[in-house]
């Protein structure tokens, strides 16, 4: 394949020397083949997780040169935001889904159908390669709901019905848990609901000292500060059990559900059941705000079970290259229908700045076909977003549960400030552990501040 692609680069090479183009060819397609830079940023990934696919998508089009630029996530956003300021910005770059609709004004669409020259072979006898503009219909939304996980459709397709970015991979919360203890507790399997056997496994693995307090914790819930996303946990145990976090424009993960015939209060108990685990006066206690953060706890053998993503399974290994665990579905509410997991994942999205805006989403929708993507995922050795790929990873070792939860992984919308609604999830955590008689009024407040966020 290398050789092949070497062989065609020397071809266009050649072409490009004699004048890209210029023979039989059309003013209109001499300026669309004009040599073109388009930025691309993003965090997490080092340039060699795209060599690949750039050296394809330069053969396809070799007036399109792809400057990738990676930047810490910690100064990303505000990279962008100076970025902006100063007309200085990608043309692409990725963007967290739960960020989207907060910079929707900074972003263009992808257009219905985008006109780019190609270099055709032509002739029979005397063979030559020539510049032909070709107009190619773009991703519809019919196919993009098709091809994507569910989740997807949801996240980029806004109010006027068009698509403001495309995923190259999901993640989903898992359970991880520490085989050896697991063994010396007689416990034989990772427990797959929330169920008196879940909570019978906790209080298994949880040890405790007279003098130093908890020393073994079987599980990471029911505080904030030091737990690895506990928003993401607490909110994906509320759509569990059936909590409505947002309605239109409106939080009501606080409220009974309309469509509920009792009383009951999804999103109440579901706080309830997460701020147990924290509270000394519970069964279940095993978990602490003196703890370290859960993956450091985890790492250090002292945690039984710590919920976390794909990302965290490189952290774990090379923090504690000998710790004997294993991976394990999301725990569901037992008897429940409705299967829910939470998604988290960073969208390709083309700035509204770009000055090549069609050749930017040309190159979004080449880097998220499925021939790929999967050059991509086996570089980076993330979970997938297209639907095709999903079987595949299924057979992978440390993929496979979370290509299982793909489909019915789900998101909600944060507001324009993700960062506040987070806090205000913390805030609800926090008071749930001192005053756990005034829940009520506890999930109403934070809702209130979340909805502060999307006002």
């Amino acid at each position: 394949m290398k050789n092949k692609i070497l062989a065609v680069s020397i071809l266009l090479i050649f072409v490009l020397s004699a004048g890209f183009g210029c023979k039989t060819v059309d003013t209109k397609t001499q300026t669309a083949s004009e040599p073109i830079t388009l930025t691309y940023w993003r965090v997490f990934d080092d340039s060699d997780a795209f060599a690949t696919i750039i050296e394809k998508y330069k053969v396809l089009h070799p007036n399109i040169t792809i400057e990738y630029k990676k930047l810490r996530y910690e100064e990303y956003e505000n990279e962008l935001l100076n970025a902006w300021a100063e007309d200085r910005g990608p043309d692409i770059f990725s963007i967290q889904n739960t960020w989207l609709r907060k910079y929707q004004s900074k972003l263009t669409p992808l257009p219905v159908e985008i006109t780019m020259p190609y270099l055709v072979e032509t002739g029979t006898i005397k063979k030559e390669v020539v510049t032909q503009l070709k107009t190619i219909p773009s991703l519809t939304i019919r196919e993009l709901k098709n091809n994507f996980a569910d989740v997807v459709a949801g996240d980029v397709i806004f109010d006027d019905g068009k698509i403001y970015g495309l995923p190259l991979s999901i993640d989903t919360l898992a359970l991880y848990y520490n085989r050896d203890l697991f063994n010396n507790a007689g416990i034989t399997e990772a427990p797959k609901y929330w169920n008196k056997e879940f909570q019978q496994d906790v209080k298994k693995l949880t040890k405790q000292d007279p003098k130093k307090g908890i020393v073994q914790s079987g599980v990471a819930l029911g505080t904030a500060s030091n737990i690895e996303r506990y928003s993401d946990i607490l909110t994906t145990l509320m759509m569990q059990n059936g909590a409505v976090m947002v309605s239109g424009n409106q939080v009501t993960f606080h409220a009974v559900p309309e469509a509920s015939k009792t009383s009951y209060n999804p999103g109440l108990e579901a706080l309830r059941f997460y701020s147990d685990f924290a509270n000394p006066l519970k069964e279940v206690y095993s978990w602490n705000k003196d703890f370290p953060n859960s993956l450091q706890a985890f790492t250090s053998g002292n945690l039984a079970m710590f919920f976390g993503y794909s990302y965290h399974l490189a952290q774990i290994k090379s923090l504690a290259p000998t710790l004997n665990f294993g991976i394990s579905k999301l725990p569901q509410i037992e008897g429940n229908s409705l299967t829910a997991n939470y998604a988290n994942y960073w969208v390709e999205s083309v700035s509204k700045k770009s000055q090549h805006p069609n050749e930017a989403w040309d190159f979004v929708q080449f880097i998220t076909k499925e021939e790929n993507a999967k050059i991509y995922l086996e570089k980076t050795k993330k979970p997938t977003a297209l639907k095709s790929l999903i079987a595949s990873q299924q057979g992978l070792e440390d993929l496979s549960v979370f290509a299982e939860q793909i489909l019915s992984a789900k998101s909600w919308y944060k507001g324009k400030s993700v960062n506040d609604a987070e806090g205000a999830i913390k805030e609800m955590i926090d008071m749930a552990l001192v005053a756990p008689d005034k829940l009520s009024d506890i999930i109403r407040e934070g809702a209130a501040k979340v909805q502060q966020t999307i006002n």
